[in-house]
């Protein structure tokens, strides 16, 4: 949303200043740049390669789709995907991130060496505990999603793997005692919130993984460097030692 608002303001801008007209119809112009405007946004905001083409093709196909009449119909279904999609990130204010491959096995190696419970807070599409379940068989995976449609193809695709549970609802709600590694791929508006679950309910060996978001004030136990496209960096925490380090 903010890559697109940013390519919104930087094209009226130029819209305003361009003392010509493109050849081509003046909408479908502003949506291309409008379009490539929030890609580069995107970009900058280090979102992930395939978000970035969405906000490159969105304006546009919009633009597009608008001129072929479509009966009202389609675009309620249209919304309604989408809303099953993201569901409400404007009150989560967590976009839908998948991890990728290089993630998996790098995570897996921070998995601690003895069987362990290990939950990812909002799984998405469930890919990541895919890839865990097979290089880590010892451990038992939760994945927890609120999203209706990522939550249904990730029961989907997990539901025969035995050390793999998909649940939907509020993560939020979840008792994170349990576990010896929480997996959060958010966003940087829940973080505090998020480690003050983690150390009013995480153990004092047990470790908290944050994708590319770190949390605010707070000096992580390790950073690891995935080595991926993304340059994706995991941000290790040790939320149940905060306190005995302050007392100390």
């Amino acid at each position: 949303m903010a890559a697109q608002i940013l390519g919104g303001l930087l094209v009226a801008s130029l819209l305003l200043l361009l003392p010509w007209r493109p050849p081509i119809p003046l909408p479908l112009a502003a949506a291309l740049a409008q379009g490539l405007a929030a890609a580069l946004a995107a970009r900058w905001l280090r979102a992930p390669s395939w978000w970035q083409g969405i906000h490159l093709l969105f304006m546009p196909l919009v633009v597009l789709v608008n001129g072929l009449h479509l009966p009202p119909i389609l675009w309620l279904g249209g919304f309604l995907i989408l809303l099953l999609v993201y569901w409400r990130t404007d009150l989560s204010r967590v976009p839908l991130y998948l991890s990728n491959r290089p993630t998996a096995a790098v995570l897996a190696s921070l998995i601690p060496a003895e069987s362990g419970f290990v939950v990812d807070l909002g799984c998405g599409t469930g890919g990541l505990l895919v890839n865990l379940s097979s290089s880590r068989p010892d451990c038992h995976f939760t994945g927890i999603e609120h999203a209706p449609i990522p939550f249904l193809l990730a029961w989907l695709r997990c539901r025969r793997l035995k050390n793999v549970d998909i649940r939907y609802g509020d993560f939020w709600a979840l008792n994170l005692h349990p576990c010896q590694l929480v997996y959060a791929f958010l966003s940087p508006v829940p973080m505090p919130r998020l480690w003050e679950k983690a150390r009013a309910e995480m153990s004092a060996d047990a470790l908290l993984v944050s994708n590319s978001f770190a949390i605010p004030d707070v000096m992580p136990e390790q950073v690891v460097a995935v080595g991926d496209a993304r340059d994706t960096q995991l941000y290790c925490y040790r939320p149940g030692q905060a306190d005995r380090a302050v007392t100390e």
